[in-house]
């Protein structure tokens, strides 16, 4: 069991992580006209005015929660916020953000496997992305209620440690979670293996979402009427 937990979470991070960008880059380079979100709007629009909204903001919050939170070093905020402050305000934030997440993408499953026009031109991959990121939603949000009978911050430092092992090439980054819940241990996975998944599916073009961000600071374009 040694072997199979630091080879999930000392060297498996590095090999999903390692497909996340080398992937993303080859099919960027090579499959260029797959490079785009596969948009279903015109078949049927059912509920997604209010589904993708609510899915894009939430998941866009937990993701740079969880960059900011597992990776800000904690002598950072120490001098002015104590570890079980931050646990309460990741708990509160996440909870929020990760079920506004979860309401948007129960919207998008809905309209997409109720609707037999769309299920037909659905490809596999998809089929296993949307059920995937579901589980790890409700897993992430399992971990409050697993956060609940810790609220010193204790555990929350033990997974900064681990994310901050994992970036800094750190050999003992398995080590540093070994003890804690297996809800934490689940999300961890299924969140690593998103990132595995990732350049083989329509999450691509969240890559060109934040090239876009240039567009923010572009001249008015001006159109003018006939």
């Amino acid at each position: 069991m040694d072997y199979l937990h630091n080879f999930l979470f000392g060297i498996y991070p590095y090999i999903a992580l390692a497909v996340f960008l080398l992937g993303s880059l080859i099919r960027f380079d090579r499959e260029q006209y797959t490079w785009k979100s596969d948009s279903s709007q015109l078949l049927h629009r059912g509920a997604l005015r209010i589904g993708s909204p609510l899915f894009h903001v939430g998941i866009l919050g937990v993701f740079f929660g969880h960059l900011v939170g597992l990776l800000t070093p904690h002598a950072l905020y120490a001098p002015f916020m104590a570890a079980e402050t931050k646990q309460l305000i990741a708990m509160v934030a996440g909870g929020v953000m990760g079920g506004v997440a979860l309401i948007g993408l129960l919207i998008l499953l809905v309209r997409r496997f109720g609707n037999e026009r769309l299920l037909a031109i659905t490809p596999m991959r998809d089929r296993i992305l949307l059920p995937w990121l579901l589980f790890t939603l409700l897993l992430g949000l399992s971990t409050i209620f697993a956060s609940s009978h810790h609220m010193d911050g204790s555990v929350m430092l033990l997974l900064c440690d681990w994310a901050q092992a994992i970036v800094t090439f750190d050999s003992s980054a398995a080590g540093y979670i070994r003890g804690v819940s297996l809800a934490y241990k689940l999300h961890i996975f299924f969140g690593m293996t998103f990132f595995l998944i990732f350049p083989f599916t329509r999450m691509v073009h969240v890559w060109s979402g934040f090239g876009s961000v240039g567009y923010l600071g572009r001249a008015w374009q001006l159109v003018r009427t006939r």
